[in-house]
């Protein structure tokens, strides 16, 4: 995006959107609300502390904005000073007053593929390995990459949230999504080519968190007897 026709779009987004948006985070485990959007801005997505709104006359970014009170902005700010430009990542083109405009990523998630039954090549599954591969060669720390926040578009693939990139403890996400590509959809689904309704894909994703919570507990229980026994020697 030229300059100024950034220029052009941050004056509409102060006149406009900014005054008329309305958003709340009520609770951080849930989605915000977004309980008015001026027209002719589009809400494109939300999550527990941010909306990503587009214009139709700007189709080449988006707008993402954090609710008040909700933390993350600086570090999503942070992330992208560090990433710089890289193909299979969006650019942040402009950061203020709790709002970012970024580059647009055209694709599908993973996660539609799945429900559409769009095939995904290997190629997708390199590409964001290398990606991430790059952003840990920046000092940062690929964390909850999953099959909604990735993408493919004509073949290859795109990271979408990056917003988590911060934070240090372990995240096996991205691990456990390629060990299910590998071992699951590439020999049994992608040649079905079937469609997974998104009442199983939901199914499955409830079930992996409950699976991995388990995990974890197991893990810190096993920590706390071992530590218990040794404090008794």
């Amino acid at each position: 995006m030229n300059k100024p026709h950034l220029l052009h779009l941050l004056k509409n987004i102060y006149q406009y959107l900014l005054p008329g948006l309305q958003i709340e985070s009520v609770n951080p485990r849930d989605p915000l609300k977004v309980k008015y959007l001026p027209q002719p801005w589009r809400l494109l997505g939300k999550g527990n502390y941010a909306a990503v709104v587009d214009h139709p006359d700007y189709p080449d970014c988006v707008v993402k904005i954090y609710a008040p009170g909700r933390p993350g902005y600086e570090e999503e700010v942070e992330v992208y000073r560090c990433l710089g430009s890289h193909p299979t990542f969006s650019e942040c083109l402009y950061a203020a007053d709790g709002f970012l405009v970024l580059k647009r990523l055209n694709g599908t998630t993973l996660y539609d593929c799945m429900h559409l039954g769009l095939p995904i090549p290997q190629q997708v599954i390199q590409d964001i390995d290398e990606a991430l591969d790059y952003a840990r060669g920046r000092g940062l720390h690929p964390h909850d990459v999953h099959g909604r926040n990735v993408m493919m578009h004509q073949g290859r693939g795109l990271v979408v949230d990056i917003s988590d990139f911060l934070h240090l403890e372990a995240c096996s996400k991205w691990n456990d999504l390629k060990k299910a590509y590998y071992w699951l959809y590439r020999p049994v689904l992608r040649p079905l080519r079937l469609r997974v309704p998104y009442s199983a894909l939901n199914m499955l994703r409830k079930s992996y968190r409950l699976a991995t919570s388990f995990k974890t507990f197991c893990c810190q229980l096993v920590l706390k007897l071992s530590c218990f026994k040794y404090l008794k020697q």
